[in-house]
């Protein structure tokens, strides 16, 4: 079943892309039609992309990853912000920090140092600090959680990353692809899709448009995650099963090994019992009977 229908794309206003004299030949495939001078897109074909890219991202956070969306443009920020914040994935809508897949560990260690920033007001050194400092500070902190606050929990590379506006975020995608990671986006009719792995042909300048899309994206996630939720209970509730068999196991080999050192103890004690009489007893006696013969 689709996530998505041909009227809630149509009503959201997916299918219009740009003035035809704007248009990137490459596209030619996702294009439906031409009307007043603005290409259409083709909404079947749009739906089928949704779909694939729905069932990868899907897998990728099934198996633990994550995904790194990407909107910096003015329509897409507040959508982006509402819609991946609820799901827990890490997304950038502000500046895209140049080196920020490629140069990785810098952007950590900026990071880290606005978590030293909040260590300090709780243990309390930040009041030490004299007030020129302390405003000093508070910007710095301010800038960081503004551009990097989305992306605190990201402690390693992203498994892909979702762009809305290939054109705008074009430096985002090229280190992507330098580093081989995946890269789906919404690509508009004026955009050059061979470099995305996967393609959703849609219009990425309305609000309502990249809202239906990310709606479909974020709830393949969202299942994904507790799918993997599901099966880390099953994994631990067999744990807990395989630990409580194993006990009564042990306890019954314990207790056949202390048997066989109470029968080993037993043994000895046994053949002293049945050990035939000294020979000195022997002696005595026939000295007793002796006597007797002689007379």
């Amino acid at each position: 079943m689709p996530r998505t229908d041909f009227n809630q794309l149509l009503e959201a206003g997916v299918h219009f892309g740009h003035l035809k004299r704007k248009w990137n030949p490459k596209m030619a495939p996702y294009i439906f039609m031409e009307k007043n001078g603005i290409h259409i897109i083709d909404l079947h074909k749009s739906i089928v992309k949704i779909d694939e890219a729905a069932a990868a991202l899907k897998q990728i956070v099934k198996s633990g990853r994550r995904v790194l969306f990407v909107a910096t443009k003015k329509q897409a920020k507040e959508v982006v912000a509402e819609k991946i914040s609820a799901i827990g994935m890490p997304y950038v809508t502000e500046r895209w920090p140049g080196g920020m897949l490629t140069n990785f560990p810098t952007i950590r260690k900026a990071v880290k140092k606005m978590a030293t920033i909040d260590k300090f007001t709780a243990d309390g050194t930040y009041d030490n600090f004299s007030k020129r400092e302390k405003l000093q500070i508070s910007r710095q902190r301010a800038k960081l959680e503004k551009n990097l606050g989305s992306i605190a929990d990201l402690t390693r590379l992203p498994a892909a990353i979702f762009v809305v506006d290939i054109q705008k975020e074009a430096n985002a995608v090229k280190e992507a692809k330098r580093l081989n990671i995946p890269v789906f986006a919404m690509v508009d009719t004026c955009c050059d899709p061979t470099d995305i792995d996967y393609v959703i042909p849609a219009n990425d300048d309305a609000t309502k448009s990249i809202a239906v899309v990310l709606d479909a994206v974020t709830a393949a996630i969202a299942e994904g995650l507790a799918e993997r939720k599901l099966e880390k209970e099953k994994e631990a509730a067999q744990k807990d099963t395989k630990e409580k068999e194993a006990k009564p196991r042990i306890k019954k080999a314990a207790k056949t090994e202390a048997v066989k050192v109470n029968e080993e103890k037993e043994a000895p004690a046994a053949e002293e019992e049945a050990a035939p009489a000294p020979a000195t007893e022997v002696q005595e006696t026939n000295e007793v009977k002796e006597p007797a013969d002689a007379e």
